[in-house]
């Protein structure tokens, strides 16, 4: 059942619902028309207040290095238990402190198994663009299915995606090699895609990246290339999409994620410190989205 049809049902509702009105309130004397105006102004207000529901159920589809993020300072095994990290509770207190009803879950995507442990540009375009439908993709759910549930959807890659090849010069969107020409033409056939779901909202995370020690200068120049191309042409104002900077959080203005926030000097997964600082930005950002303040 799509949101379009619950819309339609409900307008049809409460253009009986006044018919109804309209012709009880002859009937009424002064005392009940009072009590009835009374009810009417509490219904008004309860309406105001479900503003955000249309865009309350959210997504955030990530690996490892997400996953650090969504925890922050919280322990992993608590998360297993409560399902609560750090960004889930942040989005919980909001709730509680502004009357809202935001509902975020997170889910490893794609798993690896069977699918395989790759969450690059080409495996979006795969599984979204060009295995698009109905049915899911090798266990996995294709946009038709995630947007029917979900209202906001938050994808991202891990820190491999960085390790970029130098262009052939042919470029290929079917093809898995990681090179800046290849990435532009995945990029744009997911952006088509999700401008085809004009009713939801997508957070796409720019780049992760390696510590010095886990990519080369060259490697670390083009991911440098294919972040402004992002930043600077791909992202549209306007639209259904979204760019969160986790690059420049995690650089700080370098081509390499700085060492302070990595786990280890060759270990490029965000420490409990880094992501501490992260989650309650990430909260902010997916807030600003589904209240429209980023547009």
């Amino acid at each position: 059942m799509t949101r379009g049809y619950l819309s339609k049902v409900a307008s049809s509702v409460f253009t009986n619902f006044r018919v109804i009105v309209k012709y009880s309130l002859l009937s009424l004397n002064k005392f009940n028309m009072r009590y009835l105006a009374v009810i009417l102004i509490i219904l008004s207000l309860g309406s105001c207040g479900s503003k955000h529901d249309s865009m309350n159920k959210i997504l955030f589809l990530h690996h490892s290095t997400g996953y650090n993020i969504w925890l922050g300072s919280t322990n992993k095994y608590i998360d297993k238990i409560t399902g609560k990290g750090d960004v889930s509770k942040c989005i919980k207190r909001y709730n509680s402190k502004h009357h809202t009803n935001y509902q975020i879950s997170e889910r490893f995507f794609p798993k690896s198994v069977p699918y395989g442990w790759n969450n690059y540009p080409y495996d979006y375009y795969n599984i979204w663009v060009r295995n698009a439908g109905q049915e899911p993709y090798m266990e996995e759910p294709t946009l038709e299915i995630l947007t029917k549930e979900y209202d906001i959807i938050i994808f991202k890659h891990c820190f491999p995606v960085s390790r970029i090849s130098e262009d052939s010069g042919s470029p290929d969107i079917d093809s898995d090699v990681k090179s800046i020409e290849n990435y532009k033409l995945q990029y744009n056939a997911l952006k088509s895609k999700m401008h085809k779901f004009p009713e939801n909202k997508f957070i796409i995370w720019t780049p992760a990246v390696n510590t010095k020690t886990g990519m080369t200068l060259e490697e670390a120049q083009r991911t440098s290339r294919f972040y402004a191309w992002i930043i600077n042409e791909w992202d549209e104002k306007g639209d259904n999409i979204f760019v969160w900077d986790f690059y420049k959080y995690e650089t700080e203005g370098g081509l390499f994620m700085a060492e302070r926030n990595a786990k280890s000097s060759d270990n490029s997964h965000p420490n409990k410190e880094f992501a501490t600082r992260m989650a309650p930005l990430f909260c902010k950002y997916i807030i600003d989205v589904a209240e429209n303040r980023n547009e």
